[in-house]
């Protein structure tokens, strides 16, 4: 393949990748700070939110360094985050619809992420389409030695 046919290369973090780190970042950090200040605080008044809410930022994390990271691996390993949170979303947002008893205090995923102008339900969707190119683009490899 010459210069000329190649595939053009994606950093996972550069370009809307860099982004989608700034928001994934956001997001680990407020959902963390949530989950610690509400865990911490009052935890026996909504257990079942404030657990769902630290794996939120467990997600939102890794998806974090797997962007930064980069690497077909890392890449990979962030579009099937990215669709378990798309998932985890729609359950709990349907869920917090269906049964509000079952949470007496949101989540970040509550009412598909309400509490933050619908940015759970819209990152995923956004993520998997950059991880997607990036991979059709051969951007998943970028730098020898990388995940």
């Amino acid at each position: 393949m010459t210069a000329a046919e190649e595939k053009p290369r994606y950093e996972l973090g550069t370009g809307p990748g860099r982004v989608l780190v700034w928001f994934y970042g956001v997001f680990t950090v407020a959902a963390a700070s949530r989950s610690i200040v509400q865990m911490i605080m009052d935890f026996g008044k909504a257990p079942l939110a404030y657990s769902l809410s630290a794996v939120a930022a467990v997600v939102y994390g890794f998806i974090t360094y797997s962007l930064v990271r980069g690497g077909e691996r890392a890449r990979r390993a962030a579009l099937v985050c990215c669709a378990a949170e798309l998932v985890f979303v729609l359950v709990v947002g349907t869920w917090t619809l269906a049964d509000p008893g079952a949470f007496p205090d949101a989540t970040v995923w509550s009412d598909y992420g309400m509490g933050y102008v619908f940015i759970p339900v819209i990152l995923p969707v956004l993520g998997m389409l950059w991880l997607r190119r990036a991979g059709a683009a051969g951007g998943g490899a970028s730098a020898p030695g990388r995940m």
